[in-house]
């Protein structure tokens, strides 16, 4: 499998990811479905319950994520996420029964896209709408008001994108299932990367993400309505579900998503402070687990305080751990930070209200 090859600018931005000495790096050992047993050799540290049952069916919350039940109500949902409104495999990606066109045996081009035979899908014309596609490569998008749905894109390798973008507005990614070869050598760098860190207007939406080091990598834009699970690893990655490495000012939304990282690092939520200070993020109605913490909250030790940072109604996992990361359910959030807010956030087994921290 291929993908556009990385321009200096693109390889530094990837390769700055200063992490801090809570994510273990050593061998990020898989849970659940994919080896629950590896953990006792790993890591002592929390209590993983049993591996994650298959779903079949159940139908996704329609609308805004606000419309989801009282957070309290909803306990045991990571056996079964749809049975209490949450994303899982039943109700996300391509729909099913959904007939796919090859890329490029069956199809090679369309209005404003073209397979490029040095191995990628290029999208370069405003307003495209791939529909209905299975795209064995990178998928990269540098034009603006782009609509992907109805699409599968499969690729891997140790700088392979799912999809990227680059510099552009208003991308839409929905009902697409965006997954690595395999879990080890084959997995994807990234499911979904705004390349640049500069794109606006960026929406992932019910989409199933796998087999990936990290899910979604962005900085503005929405989250919504999204499984991401089966996280890959290889040597030195660090492992999350949806990731900022903070320096804009744009509002990032993180709405109502099933994100399970069965690892014991890094994260399912994870906002970082590696290029300016995190702002302007809602994380809201989220069914979290796994990492060394569930979620980091933005804050770098010593560094400019967080701002505008809104973490309300998420349900906490323990299918992993029993404290639902490796290490606790949250850190690096600043309560004390402008506009911040953590409120109604619970534990998933047993509905009980997570304090601040």
């Amino acid at each position: 499998m291929y993908t556009r090859n990385l321009t200096q600018e693109e390889s530094t931005t990837t390769a700055a990811r200063a992490r801090d000495n809570h994510r273990l790096t050593a061998a990020a050992a898989p849970l659940g479905r994919v080896g629950i047993a590896a953990l006792a050799a790993v890591i002592c540290v929390g209590a993983p319950v049993a591996a994650l049952a298959s779903t079949q069916s159940g139908t996704l919350n329609a609308g805004p994520s606000s419309q989801v039940a009282n957070a309290k109500a909803m306990t045991g949902c990571a056996a079964n996420p749809s049975s209490c409104g949450f994303p899982d495999a039943s109700n996300t990606g391509v729909p099913k029964g959904k007939k796919l066109l090859t890329v490029p045996g069956q199809i090679s081009s369309g209005p404003g896209w073209h397979y490029d035979s040095r191995g990628w899908v290029e999208v370069d014309g405003n307003g495209a709408n791939l529909t209905g596609l299975y795209i064995p490569y990178n998928l990269d998008i540098t034009a603006s008001n782009v609509t992907i749905s109805d699409s599968k894109v499969v690729t891997g390798g140790a700088n392979a994108f799912g999809i990227s973008v680059r510099h552009t507005s208003n991308v839409t990614i929905e009902d697409s299932t965006i997954a690595g070869l395999n879990t080890g050598a084959g997995r994807m760098m990234t499911g979904v990367k705004d390349v640049y860190a500069d794109s606006t207007g960026l929406t992932v939406l019910r989409d199933n993400i796998s087999m990936a080091e990290t899910g979604v990598q962005l900085e503005a834009g929405t989250v919504r309505d999204s499984y991401i699970h089966n996280t890959g690893f290889i040597a030195g990655d660090h492992v999350n579900g949806v990731t900022s490495n903070g320096g804009g000012s744009g509002l990032l939304t993180i709405d109502h998503n099933t994100i399970l990282v069965n690892r014991n690092q890094t994260d399912a939520v994870g906002l970082f402070e590696d290029f300016g200070i995190q702002q302007n993020r809602v994380i809201t109605n989220n069914l979290l687990a796994g990492g060394s913490y569930a979620l980091y909250g933005g804050q770098n030790p010593g560094g400019a305080p967080t701002a505008n940072i809104t973490v309300t109604g998420n349900v906490f996992s323990t299918t992993y751990y029993a404290t639902g990361g490796a290490f606790g359910p949250v850190t690096y959030f600043n309560s004390a930070g402008a506009g911040d807010n953590w409120s109604g956030n619970t534990w998933d087994g047993t509905g009980q209200i997570i304090a601040s921290p």
